[in-house]
């Protein structure tokens, strides 16, 4: 199936030990069944094992281990993210402004690249969306008072304050967990949610910020540069996940997506540069308006 990685297939685990059995079978004893005994087989790289290829395809016929080990692989992988950009801004590497917005960016886009890791088991979405639900409660946490992290609060927020994780930040994740378990990667909805709200949101506001001296008639706190900035990134990245998702077998590539994710973006970036998002909080505008419009359009 294409939705589950060649690497653990049980005919391409096996292979090493069939050309172990043809090239090297004089190194090694057999079984009276032509089989070779559990000393040790060649294995690709140096010398494993037999237990530890019976392990393997354990671990391969097993979706529910292997969407456990997927999941603490990609709930590691963003943690270290995470600590990264914490460490950026202990460092004040970046004005904290920019850097918040480089976690926004990067988080969310990088946790998508992980998805193909899951087999197509039907607790592939939930234990693929533990990473981002776990960051829920880091953000309710931090943002109640309870536990405490300045480095964490000042990668995320605009202004230092760890009241400001409970809005904008706990939105984010939330956003990226239920796009996640309920729309899972066969769905363009989950891509246009994401992509949205990381690439195309966080971008906009760097380039607002940098080049956005013509601001926008009916919001003065917004700027053409940064809408326009936020459609381009929002539908590059959109049809660039499509592409590498239909690598996989996930879905199709097709003109009807491609036009629907332009509409999703356009859509996302005008109810983004509305005063009413700002009140709101664009982490939950943007999110919400790519869900219902590409529930009509995608």
């Amino acid at each position: 199936m294409a939705s589950q990685p060649l690497l653990f297939s049980r005919s391409f685990l096996l292979l090493p030990l069939r050309f172990a059995r043809r090239t090297t079978l004089a190194r090694f004893p057999t079984t009276p069944t032509g089989f070779l005994a559990p000393t040790r087989v060649l294995l690709g790289v140096g010398v494993r094992p037999v237990r530890r290829l019976r392990a393997v395809m354990l671990f391969a016929e097993d979706p529910l281990v292997h969407d456990v080990c997927a999941s603490a692989l990609t709930a590691g992988v963003a943690l270290a993210l995470l600590r990264f950009w914490e460490e950026m801004a202990k460092r004040q590497v970046f004005e904290q402004k920019l850097n918040r917005k480089l976690v926004h960016i990067s988080i969310g886009l990088a946790f998508m690249l992980f998805w193909p890791l899951f087999s197509s088991g039907s607790l592939a979405p939930f234990l693929a969306a533990l990473a981002p639900g776990i960051n829920i409660f880091r953000m309710l946490f931090l943002g109640l008072g309870i536990w405490k992290n300045e480095a964490m609060v000042k990668s995320v927020s605009r202004h230092g304050d760890y009241r400001e994780l409970l809005k904008g930040p706990l939105y984010y994740a939330c956003t990226i967990t239920l796009a996640t378990s309920i729309f899972w990667r066969t769905s363009p909805i989950a891509i246009a949610a994401i992509c949205n709200l990381c690439a195309g949101d966080g971008i906009a506001d760097i380039v607002g910020r940098r080049f956005g001296s013509q601001k926008l008639p009916y919001n003065k706190n917004k700027s053409f540069a940064g809408s326009i900035a936020m459609v381009v990134a929002g539908f590059i990245s959109s049809v660039a996940y499509m592409h590498y998702y239909s690598m996989f077998g996930f879905m199709d590539v097709n003109w009807s997506l491609i036009i629907g994710f332009l509409v999703v973006s356009l859509t996302a970036s005008l109810i983004e540069s509305l005063p009413i998002s700002s009140e709101l909080d664009d982490n939950l505008t943007v999110p919400l308006t790519s869900l219902l419009v590409g529930s009509l359009v995608l």
